[in-house]
């Protein structure tokens, strides 16, 4: 049960974070070029996702090896945990700017206007940029359900857990419009970069053979290692921020 909810929060942050930027793409093609084809890009890119995560999960779940999946599949873990963690780290104590999504917002507007003016019906330019704009940032989150799933033999409560994320961010967009600075994103990168590396740590370690003190309850021990961890190393880094950088 332990092991579940922290799946499921993980996978619900990481796709709710990917989704803020896609949905910001796709407001901006929506603004700029037409809403009908930016929302049909938008949907192909969920529809193509969603065959990618049906076609190689299920594969995964039922003909490679459990141990053998936790360790490949922990190891990658770690490496998108930890990039996260750096990056919402490096945000969190000046050393990196944070991410704008209105500034990004205004420059796909930008970009998308000077391009040229849309049609009346379908625009092409409009279609794509929603498409790519959703596409890439969700296999990110393709990745995580996939790598989530397939080790806890949970595929489905990834998935649900990322659709889940996918709508809420939806609806919240239309309510809100673009005013997506008010996510608070780089927290959120923060505490699913802790949960993957955890997840990470957990599933190498039972892969190996590894039997985890209290078992699943020691992600949570882990989770408070790496929090901890980042708290330290966000109150070091700012003492030695640049004079004059805020």
């Amino acid at each position: 049960m332990t092991s579940s909810l922290i799946l499921a929060l993980a996978v619900f942050g990481a796709s709710a974070v990917e989704m803020v930027e896609a949905l910001t793409i796709v407001l901006a093609a929506g603004v700029s070029r037409g809403w009908r084809s930016a929302l049909e890009g938008a949907a192909v890119a969920v529809g193509v996702l969603t065959v990618l995560v049906a076609a190689v999960g299920v594969p995964l779940i039922h003909y490679v090896p459990l141990d053998l999946l936790r360790v490949v599949i922990g190891g990658l873990l770690l490496v998108l945990g930890l990039n996260w963690l750096r990056k919402a780290i490096l945000r969190a104590s000046g050393h990196k700017a944070m991410h704008d999504e209105d500034e990004i917002y205004r420059k796909t507007v930008s970009s998308l206007t000077e391009s040229g003016k849309a049609g009346s019906t379908r625009d092409g330019v409009g279609f794509v940029v929603a498409f790519k704009g959703v596409f890439l940032e969700g296999l990110e989150v393709v990745m995580i359900v996939l790598t989530l799933g397939s080790s806890s033999r949970h595929l489905a409560l990834a998935a649900v857990s990322a659709a889940a994320a996918v709508v809420i961010v939806g609806i919240i967009g239309v309510v809100v419009g673009r005013q997506l600075t008010e996510v608070p994103e780089n927290a959120m990168k923060m505490a699913v970069g802790i949960m993957l590396t955890s997840f990470g740590v957990f599933w190498v370690g039972e892969g190996a053979g590894l039997a985890w003190p209290g078992s699943d309850l020691f992600l949570l021990a882990l989770i408070a290692l790496f929090a901890a961890t980042a708290a330290t190393a966000i109150r070091l880094m700012r003492s030695v921020l640049p004079s004059g950088v805020a």
